[in-house]
């Protein structure tokens, strides 16, 4: 369980209220602000309030929670915020809420009056939906669920992307080199903007003295520029730091670019880079970066649930990435970070009250309670008829049909059924993705059309040159249409290496002549 505690600001706090919060984020230039929603979908905030940062409708400072009517019920998806600090938000709607520090216009009303209480931002993106929204310094940008970005606010380094260094007081859709293109994830520094494409491709723009533009020089950018570095490599998440970028890609590799004197680039040195850099981890599959534009931390989460940390942290220049304790990136941020902020919106699950769902998660595989076992390989799974019967079609016609106590499985492993049956307890698939394989096949058999869905998003995340293939080779057997095209595009943006793997030379003759075949009409042979 993620623990706000951590984070100072929430230390006067009673128990009973800290159990209620389900979203929180802690902001400002010392950490002492912080926003909270409850169980309850209520609005608080508390501390300083800076610039009027906290949006109780005045700049008085407080030390107990005050509630923000404006904000209660909406569903919350996306916050960030500057250094002024203004806040920005997306909601589920996809509507964008403002407050705080305006002096550049960083709230998009086209003002410069400080804003004490949040307001809609509502040109341009009033028939748009926002999905992400992220936040330099002073200025702001906001994805779309069309893929588009809009920027506003401090445009002294082109951090806008409008081609000019005027401030930019209202949302202004962000073109150039982007036009017809889709954005999936965007992240801010302090005075520059990143972008990824869903093709991979990272572009950025703004300030670029220290190199975190990653394009090669040391040159402000007024308009998105494609890092052409990283051509060939797929990019799926970007994050930023106050002078640095960190870029994770689809196979787990990290890149590094911008500022490193803090050691924030994870080199082994405080060398500045302006085009990334491959980070050294002992071939461990990242999942996860984390940077923040008002601190010059990094972390990461790899495969196996470890977090590492690097760059500045408690005063001390740490070069390398560093094996923690911890079990999520926040903690890196809570701890060591100066100042103690969040770098995303923080979502925390209860530990006071079992739900409906975590009551069945809790009850799987319990000999306890369960009136069935189902015996595969030598090894029992206990479970309960009723679940079974609502949960899945085929166990309701098995067990009508059966009144025994223990039922021998042989068609499946045990690893792959287990999984099966614990599916239907949490709705989830916890499996490495070759073994999610086998799930996939006993999902078509017993068409669970879901399941299957979620194999298939299981072997996504863990795709490799090396096991590329394998994974293409599934997705055709068992008809996964959309599994088959990304294993495919995997296969083809990493062609080279996959054709030299084992996997490839012992390749189905039908499915190799059919995949040169759809390559070559890709155009992947072409010089």
């Amino acid at each position: 369980m993620l623990d706000v505690g951590k984070w100072p600001v929430f230390a006067l706090l009673p128990p009973e209220e800290l159990r209620l919060i389900r979203q929180a984020c802690v902001y400002g230039s010392a950490g002492n602000e912080a926003f909270y929603v409850t169980v309850n979908d209520e609005v608080f905030a508390l501390g300083t309030n800076c610039s009027g940062c906290l949006g109780t409708g005045d700049i008085q400072n407080t030390i107990e929670p005050r509630r923000i009517d404006a904000l209660c019920g909406k569903k919350i998806v996306s916050l960030s915020y500057g250094t002024g600090p203004h806040v920005v938000l997306a909601t589920a709607d996809g509507e964008v809420y403002a407050w705080g520090h305006n002096g550049y216009c960083q709230l998009g009303n086209g003002t410069t009056n400080q804003g004490l209480i949040p307001a809609q931002v509502s040109t341009n993106l009033l028939n748009k939906k926002v999905t992400e929204v992220a936040c330099g310094s002073h200025h702001t940008i906001a994805l779309t669920s069309d893929g588009e970005v809009y920027a506003w606010g401090y445009n002294n380094s082109g951090q806008v992307g409008s081609g000019s260094t005027a401030n930019q007081p209202t949302p202004r859709r962000v073109s150039s080199c982007l036009q017809n293109k889709i954005v999936v994830n965007i992240a801010c520094g302090q005075l520059c903007s990143m972008a990824v494409l869903d093709n991979g491709e990272a572009y950025g723009w703004g300030y670029n003295c220290n190199g975190q533009l990653g394009v090669g020089n040391n040159g402000n950018q007024q308009t998105p520029c494609r890092i052409a570095a990283l051509q060939g490599i797929n990019i799926v998440q970007i994050a930023c730091g106050y002078a640095h970028t960190l870029a994770l890609t689809d196979e787990g590799l990290v890149y590094a670019w911008g500022a490193s004197s803090y050691g924030q680039l994870g080199t082994g040195n405080k060398s500045n880079q302006a085009c990334p850099v491959l980070l050294n981890l002992d071939k461990e599959r990242v999942i996860e970066i984390a940077a923040c534009h008002s601190t010059h931390t990094s972390a990461a989460k790899i495969q196996s649930g470890q977090v590492l940390m690097w760059g500045q942290c408690r005063g001390q220049a740490i070069v390398s990435p560093h094996f923690t304790h911890f079990t999520c990136t926040d903690d890196v941020f809570a701890c060591f970070a100066t100042p103690a902020v969040m770098w995303k919106l923080l979502t925390v699950e209860g530990d006071d009250y079992l739900t409906i769902a975590q009551s069945l998660k809790k009850e799987f595989d319990s000999p306890e309670t369960s009136d069935l076992k189902f015996l595969v390989d030598g090894k029992y799974i206990h479970v309960h008829k009723a679940l079974l019967k609502i949960r899945c079609e085929h166990f309701r016609t098995l067990l009508n049909e059966n009144e025994e106590e223990s039922i021998e499985i042989q068609q499946f492993t045990y690893l792959v059924y287990r999984a099966f049956l614990e599916y239907l307890y949490t709705d989830s698939v916890s499996l490495a993705p070759e073994d999610a394989i086998g799930l996939l096949d006993l999902a078509s058999f017993y068409r669970e059309t879901r399941l299957k869905r979620l194999c298939q998003e299981t072997i996504k995340r863990g795709i490799s040159e090396q096991n590329a293939i394998t994974l293409l080779s599934a997705a055709v057997k068992y008809e996964a249409r959309d599994l088959e095209e990304f294993c495919f595009k995997f296969c083809v943006n990493h062609m080279t290496a996959v054709t030299q793997t084992q996997a490839f030379s012992e390749m189905d003759h039908d499915l190799l002549k059919n995949f040169i075949s759809k390559a070559s009409r890709y155009g992947a042979f072409k010089n």
